[in-house]
């Protein structure tokens, strides 16, 4: 009787160390839950970081508006039917009222 009250103690220390510092302990099992929300939390930022890209590569797609502007503003250029008159910023003191 005393052998099988000290191998049923020695099954119960077994699981219980298990529970505590095995493979699928309770601290293992909260840090894999932390590394499971980090890695969430990048998927989020990166779905939404591909959504922008294909809005704009729809954009590019599609239509030339996107194209059109970026060539305006970035390279200056205009259109062969267009006058470009640049304008100067007005000076403060010319201003009088």
């Amino acid at each position: 009787m005393k052998v099988l009250a000290a191998v049923l103690a020695l099954f119960l220390i077994a699981i219980q160390a298990q529970l505590w510092v095995g493979r699928g302990s309770i601290p293992h099992v909260a840090q894999l839950r932390e590394e499971l929300s980090r890695a969430q939390a990048d998927n989020e930022k990166a779905r939404a970081r591909n959504a922008q890209l294909q809005a704009e590569l729809r954009d590019l797609r599609e239509g030339l508006e996107m194209v059109e502007e970026k060539a305006r503003y970035e390279l200056g250029m205009i259109k062969s039917d267009e006058v470009f008159v640049p304008l100067a910023p007005a000076a403060a003191s010319s201003i009088k009222r």
